[in-house]
């Protein structure tokens, strides 16, 4: 689900960009008061398999669409709203930078959908007052697949929100929504069942975890097996596992195509959306999570049917260069944000 610079004007981008950075802020001088350095290694970890997970897309039967995990929930869970707002924006932002995975025009508003809904709103009054105190697997069960998917809605109607308030493309209100919001339903439901998977198997290895979200102290025991245990999982997921991921349009584009007859947009070349294309193509240096000749050859091969599973050595070095770099700017900013402390 993220967002194209094509989709947005320089009006509505500038505004989620301060609606996001607003947030960001508020998070974190909500961190620097926490003054918890022993989440910071958890922290850097987590971003790593964010990342690594959203690079694989899991197809949605009988659509011929696909979606991928936003991890914002999952964060939120294991590291309370505003660390997890931190995680996830940094998590986007080196994708948009770095691999081209949505606009930085855009940037603002996919920090807002995937970011501060999941965290701000479907974490605080969904998932907490149904998983309660987290000791029932139930009601954290059931709290992950709500939570997840409202949250996922919410961000759904973000982008159709934002799009359409932007009116620099065709996609009318009503068909764009009858597409984002069923398609994103099903998504949710996926993105719901594996953060409760993953939620119940923290929650096994390290209770105090999910007990620190309802204020009670840190445990002083030692996160070191848990961190191997997802950094092992981050390295995996990003370096083979995402040659699995299907190669099927995602919900957005999906959406899009139907809606307007073509998966994808024309930015206008010139003003900021021109500018900030050419700074993006300048930086990206794996662009599409591949090495660029390969992004090359893919293109001339459109038409054609991909091979599955797509075994990639630039899609293993997007994923494990991708997961180290979000667990060094996430480390970065905590040390930045310790030394404002």
């Amino acid at each position: 689900m993220h967002m194209a610079d094509a989709l947005l004007s320089p009006a509505v981008g500038a505004t989620m960009w301060l609606a996001s950075g607003a947030a960001l802020a508020f998070s974190a001088r909500r961190l620097r008061e926490q003054a918890d350095d022993r989440l910071v290694p958890l922290m850097g970890v987590l971003g790593a398999f964010v990342f690594a997970a959203q690079m694989i897309n899991f197809a949605i039967p009988a659509t011929g669409s696909s979606g991928h995990l936003g991890g914002g929930l999952l964060l939120a869970i294991l590291l309370g709203p505003h660390a997890a707002l931190v995680v996830i924006a940094s998590v986007l932002a080196v994708q948009a930078l770095f691999f081209a995975d949505g606009g930085l025009l855009a940037l603002g508003a996919n920090i807002f959908n995937l970011g501060v809904l999941p965290c701000w709103v479907a974490y605080p009054l969904l998932y907490r007052p149904i998983a309660g105190d987290g000791t029932s697997p139930r009601r954290v069960a059931l709290g992950s697949i709500v939570a997840a998917i409202v949250g996922l809605q919410l961000g759904a109607l973000g982008v159709v929100l934002q799009t359409v308030g932007s009116g620099i493309t065709s996609l009318p209100f009503a068909a764009f929504a009858a597409l984002m919001l069923p398609i994103h339903l099903a998504i949710g439901l996926v993105e719901g069942l594996a953060t409760m998977a993953i939620v119940l198997f923290v929650g096994r290895a390290r209770p105090d975890l999910l007990a620190r979200r309802r204020g009670a102290p840190p445990s002083r025991a030692t996160l070191k097996p848990l961190l191997a245990a997802l950094g092992v999982a981050a390295i995996v997921t990003g370096g083979a596992l995402s040659w699995f991921a299907s190669s099927q349009p995602d919900g957005l584009e999906w959406s899009i195509e139907r809606a307007a007859g073509s998966a994808e947009l024309a930015a206008p070349e010139t003003g900021v959306h021109g500018m900030l294309a050419r700074l993006q193509e300048a930086v990206s240096f794996l662009p599409d999570y591949s090495l660029p000749k390969a992004a090359q050859a893919a293109e001339s091969k459109a038409g054609e049917k991909p091979a599955w599973p797509e075994v990639s050595a630039g899609t293993s070095l997007a994923g494990v260069v991708g997961g180290a770099v979000t667990l060094a700017l996430v480390w970065l900013l905590a040390l930045l944000l310790k030394r404002r402390r």
